[in-house]
């Protein structure tokens, strides 16, 4: 028998759910499908996944009150909408749909995929996406369940039955059970209440300027996003440098962006930004989660920037680094998860004066989410896979950048609510911090096709950087 989730929604899924009554928080995840797909294959790897994850089975009830949230059984199978188009489609469809409509968390599951069925007279395409909502993943767990997607078609392609080619994985513990005994208690919030005065006492004396955000009710929030790609010469380039520099790829990600936004939201040339750092935390939980299980594994940290005058791309990095590594190392990324048991919002209706605090103020106001190289095979069976990369919407936030390398590529991807941020200012941004990146490794510029690369990752949106 198929284990089933039914428990109450732990504090930080009660936040991601609370969100998301506000404006979708949903994760997408794409990935160019080349080779034909037989009618009903791809419904039949849907229910393998279901079948596969317990989460992936449920939807969310609540009391009388529209409070006390719990995971029930969802009602129906994952949805699968086919659509045709030309090789821009699937951006369309993740900004008009995917990326702005929430899943039905009343009826479930909170995962959907489209099937961008390619126009073309060369050999059959897809481009597949996968939206699962952020109450119950990350970027991680959409690429994970993408891949394992296709390798659950390859497999049903040749075999008959579901149960021939998955089993139910058992119900894992919420993410506050998994803290490790330092992260919880009195231990846990002896920690919070340390940071958060320090916080405190850095923020005042530092004065970082948030990025300015334009009031957007709810019923109009919808994200809208820039894709950017480093080709893997440049990604290549980009590794050397970092690693000669002593500094993270993610470092060396957020200072471009520190660099770029922060003259605006100062309206000087230099001064402080407050960026955030979403942070993987699967393998510092017990016991440690792997990248396939389904969850939202990450926690959010901040560093205060600062940028300009004698501070080049390494410079400012390098404080990146630093920020995240010092926070690490006293578990503050983790007791701030225990905290929201006592400090989280409750409901919608108590929620949006802490929600607006965080927008304006707070480390979501600038935020990198960098997963990091995920190894996406470029061929399962028949089918050769490219360009893997994942979007995620802008609930609560004001612009976002959602980073992962597959395929020997670097997918940059700038997520924004529509109205809070200018559809011209978030190109710029997204734009100059390519240039910002590229300009420190000496790369030259120009937007040309990378030799053998799909088409739909070359040149996609005027800005793209894409280099041979």
């Amino acid at each position: 028998m198929s284990a089933e989730v039914r428990r109450a929604l732990c504090p930080a899924e009660k936040c991601y759910w609370i969100a998301d009554q506000i404006s979708p928080t949903n994760v997408v995840a794409r990935v160019h499908l080349r080779g034909h797909i037989a009618a009903g294959l791809l419904d039949r790897a849907a229910a393998a996944l279901a079948a596969e994850h317990p989460l992936l089975r449920v939807s969310i009830r609540t009391d009388a009150e529209g409070t006390n949230p719990t995971f029930v059984r969802s009602s129906g199978p994952i949805p699968i909408r086919p659509v045709n188009g030309d090789y821009l489609e699937w951006e369309r469809q993740v900004d008009d749909h995917e990326a702005r409509t929430p899943l039905d968390r009343q009826r479930g599951p909170l995962i959907r995929i489209v099937d961008v069925a390619r126009d073309s007279s060369d050999d059959e395409a897809h481009d597949l996406l996968l939206t699962v909502s952020h109450i119950i993943a990350d970027g991680t767990t959409a690429l994970s369940l993408l891949r394992r997607l296709v390798e659950h078609a390859d497999r049903l392609s040749v075999v008959d039955g579901i149960d021939d080619v998955v089993r139910s994985r058992p119900v894992f513990a919420s993410i506050e059970e998994l803290l490790p005994a330092r992260s919880r208690g009195v231990r846990g919030m002896a920690t919070f209440a340390a940071s958060g005065l320090a916080d405190l006492l850095v923020t005042t004396m530092a004065r970082p300027r948030p990025l300015a955000l334009e009031s957007v009710s709810g019923p109009q929030r919808r994200t809208k996003f820039v894709r950017h790609v480093l080709s893997s010469i440049e990604l290549d380039t980009l590794t050397r440098r970092c690693r000669a520099e002593g500094v993270t790829v993610h470092g060396a990600l957020a200072a471009a962006m520190a660099m770029v936004i922060g003259p605006t939201a100062a309206q000087r040339d230099s001064g402080r930004i407050c960026i955030g750092s979403a942070i993987n935390i699967r393998g510092e939980l017990r016991p440690r989660v792997s990248a396939d299980e389904v969850g939202a594994y990450a926690s959010i940290t901040q560093a205060i920037l600062r940028f300009g005058g004698h501070h080049d791309l390494w410079s400012v990095a390098r404080q990146a680094n630093r920020s995240v590594r010092r926070r690490r190392r006293f578990g503050q990324h983790l007791a701030h998860l225990y905290a929201l048991r006592f400090v989280g919002p409750t409901s919608v209706a108590k929620s949006s004066r802490a929600f607006r605090l965080v927008e304006r103020h707070g480390p979501l106001n600038v935020c990198i989410t960098n997963i990091g190289r995920y190894a996406f095979p470029a061929r399962i069976g028949q089918w050769r896979l490219s360009g893997a990369q994942t979007v995620a919407s802008v609930s609560v936030g004001g612009f976002v950048a959602m980073i992962n390398t597959s395929h020997d590529q670097l997918f940059w991807n700038f997520g924004y609510i529509h109205g809070a941020v200018p559809d011209l200012s978030a190109q710029r941004f997204a734009d100059g911090c390519v240039q910002t990146l590229l300009s420190a490794l000496d790369c030259p510029r120009g937007v040309t096709a990378v030799p053998g690369a799909e088409k739909a990752d070359v040149g996609a949106r005027p800005g793209n950087f894409v280099r041979p």
